[in-house]
């Protein structure tokens, strides 16, 4: 008889990161591009939650105004890479 073997599960270990905007007193505004940029990966995805930190009223108005900012050619939709 063959033993069943287990799989363990590594659990990654997060410190929790605190909101950037109630940090600086600012509100995603769409025409603050370098801020905005932060929030994006390489590849111009929106980070989720669990990674940005923010809370969610933040960044239900993040991703407004990353995607007004798109709309407006402020920032790509796509990167090349």
């Amino acid at each position: 008889m063959k033993k069943q073997v287990t799989k363990r599960r590594i659990q990654k270990v997060q410190t929790p990161r605190t909101d950037y905007f109630v940090d600086n007193k600012k509100t995603p505004y769409y025409g603050d591009v370098n801020t905005l940029k932060m929030f994006l990966t390489e590849r111009g995805k929106i980070l989720p939650r669990s990674r940005s930190g923010l809370n969610a009223k933040n960044q239900r108005a993040l991703t407004k105004a990353i995607k007004y900012a798109r709309h407006l050619a402020l920032l790509p939709f796509l990167s090349r890479g």
